[in-house]
Parts: C-alpha cells; structure tokens; sequence
C-alpha cells in the first residue's frame, strides 16, 4: 500500500470521526442551519460549495484520463462535499496501482 494511499484514508477516516460528530450533534440539515445564522458561516458554506463545484469539473475531466467512473464520486460530493473527492483519490490510486502491477 502506497503512502498517498494510507493518507488518503487516514484523512477520510478522522474527516468521518469529525462529520460523525457533527451529525449526531446539529443533524443533517442542522449543518447547513448553522452556516446560515450569520455572515462568517455563510462565506465557509460558500466557499465549499465552490471548492465542491471545482473538484466536481476536476473529477470529470480527470477521469478520462484515469479511467475512474466519476459519476459515483460527483453524487457523493453533492450529498456529502469532500468526502467525494476524497474517495475520487482513493478509487484513482486504487486503479492507477492495478494498472501498474497488470
């Protein structure tokens, strides 16, 4: 297993343990209500939203190149934000390493 490969998952899974966390405190929606309560809040959620958006034209065109089916990747970032992209990394390294050993 590569290092990019064990970072990756060791991201995604203290990013788990942290939205988990958030989850069972505020709820789903909860989240989003938090952001929308002053202008700080609001100009974060934004600014995920872009980023999201940016990783979701990343993927897509990425992928071509990959191979990686980016469609699973870019529904999970609309659901879940980062998590997509996150994942998006771990199926790319996934394949690039069964490319490199075939």
């Amino acid at each position: 297993m590569s290092y990019r490969l064990i970072a990756l998952l060791a991201v995604i899974l203290a990013f788990g343990a942290l939205s988990a966390m958030a989850l069972m405190e505020v709820g789903y929606i909860g989240v989003f209500e938090m952001h929308m309560q002053n202008y700080a809040g609001m100009q974060v959620l934004t600014d995920l939203v872009i980023v999201c958006v940016l990783a979701i034209v990343w993927m897509v065109r990425d992928a071509k190149t990959s191979g990686v089916n980016p469609w699973p990747f870019v529904v999970l970032t609309l659901v879940a934000g980062s998590f997509g992209p996150l994942l998006y990394l771990v199926a790319r390294e996934v394949k690039s390493r069964a490319v490199q050993t075939a």
